[in-house]
């Protein structure tokens, strides 16, 4: 598996939660950060793009997280990457930057994932990210981490 990210993370506290859940997750999942873009808006987004196209595997099931996309809950989020890897394709999630994903990226995209309406910071969207991927990974499994009987 693999996250494209625009942006490095830096903030110690927030790469360890990210490295907390890194640790955990089989197959592995391979982070790519890559560079902020420069210029006008739609030129940052425009390089962008280029470099998370770029960074996406060819036969890969691109995700992108986008606030249009599907609110997926966490079974169903599940269920979703089983099937992408049932069908051989490897997931490859994408976070833009600032500006957001240019059309070209959205267009590649095979699926959309939204964190809800609410506005993030590209970084805790990251460690929100990794987090419901080992979610999954653990529902998958039937692992007690994920409870979902509410009362």
């Amino acid at each position: 598996m693999r996250l494209v990210a625009v942006g490095r993370m830096k903030d110690r506290a927030e790469l360890a939660l990210v490295e907390r859940y890194l640790k955990r997750l089989r197959p592995a999942l391979d982070i790519v950060e890559l560079a902020d873009g420069r210029g006008s808006p739609d030129e940052i987004k425009r390089r962008e793009a280029q470099a998370i196209l770029a960074a996406c595997p060819p036969r890969s099931h691109v995700v992108a997280l986008d606030e249009s996309g599907q609110n997926w809950s966490s079974g169903a989020f599940a269920q979703a990457m089983q099937d992408w890897q049932a069908q051989g394709r490897v997931p490859c999630f994408v976070i833009g930057g600032a500006e957001g994903l240019e059309a070209s990226v959205l267009a590649r995209a095979d699926a959309r994932l939204s964190l809800g309406q609410l506005t993030w910071p590209h970084m805790l969207v990251r460690i929100m990210l990794v987090e419901q991927i080992y979610r999954a990974q653990a529902i998958a499994g039937g692992h007690p981490y994920h409870r979902s009987g509410r009362p």
